[in-house]
């Protein structure tokens, strides 16, 4: 059930839970693992999307709040009932506003709620028994925002940088004790939160926008050889890297795209 293989995870027999899996990245993430022979926990904020995932995949189906302490709490109980142990959890779930500093505190905190604290309240329900039995793993989709930025999101970009942070912690701390930890970075990606962009950042992005098939194949390859950073654009490497050891030219690009994105609003 769910064991090691070569620098990554079996999914033969495996028992995965998916959250934020009624659609998008989630949803094709749940696909592939069952197709992979995984064994699935589809869990969605809406139940109706979460079923209909869960009837294709032959899962089952937990709705709920995978960001608070009682939605946690439920999901990670009924996962272990159904699957006997989780091998496999995919903090998918995550939630970008848009806005600047002007953004409500309220919304700073829903948003500080989906994409930080669901990671911290998930590791916090599975530490224990992974630890136990000496194996475990989690996959957080961070985003490239979490290496890079989102000029329209402030706080999605700090979040997910936030969420990094944590994912990095994990794996220095714990990955000697046999828990593997991996951060998926996309950049555009064909799912309902592109859709709702503004027309000026659709067009910066280009071809660069791959369906959410594409990057659960990238997630495949990704556990295959158990890598940190998963990057199904691979020019989100060269970017961290500039970021890193270049960071005035790299902010010197970001303020050339934010005149873009405007100017292309100005004339769209």
């Amino acid at each position: 059930m769910g064991g090691k293989r070569a620098g990554g995870i079996d999914l033969r027999d495996a028992g995965v839970v998916v959250t934020g899996a009624g659609s998008g990245i989630g949803a094709a993430l749940a696909r592939r693992f069952a197709a992979e022979g995984a064994r699935l926990v589809v869990n969605d904020l809406d139940g109706a999307a979460a079923a209909r995932v869960a009837d294709e995949v032959g899962g089952l189906a937990v709705a709920g709040d995978a960001s608070t302490e009682d939605g946690v709490a439920a999901l990670v109980a009924a996962a272990r009932t159904h699957l006997g142990e989780i091998d496999l959890f995919c903090a998918n779930a995550g939630i970008e506003p848009g806005g600047g500093v002007d953004t409500a505190e309220e919304v700073w905190e829903r948003v500080w709620q989906v994409n930080v604290m669901s990671h911290v309240r998930s590791a916090r329900a599975l530490l224990g028994p992974w630890l136990e039995r000496g194996r475990g793993h989690l996959l957080a989709t961070v985003s490239a925002a979490g290496l890079l930025t989102h000029l329209d999101s402030a706080s999605y970009s700090v979040t997910k940088h936030g969420s990094l942070a944590f994912a990095e912690w994990l794996a220095a701390t714990h990955g000697d004790k046999g828990i593997t930890v991996q951060v998926l970075c996309p950049q555009g990606v064909r799912t309902e939160m592109y859709e709702r962009s503004d027309a000026s950042a659709k067009a910066v992005l280009g071809g660069a926008v791959l369906e959410p098939e594409e990057v659960a194949a990238s997630v495949m390859e990704g556990l295959a050889d158990g890598r940190f950073l998963i990057l199904p654009h691979p020019e989100v490497r060269d970017h961290y890297a500039l970021r890193a050891t270049d960071t005035e030219r790299w902010l010197g690009g970001m303020r050339k795209l934010r005149r873009r994105i405007e100017e292309l609003s100005r004339t769209s």
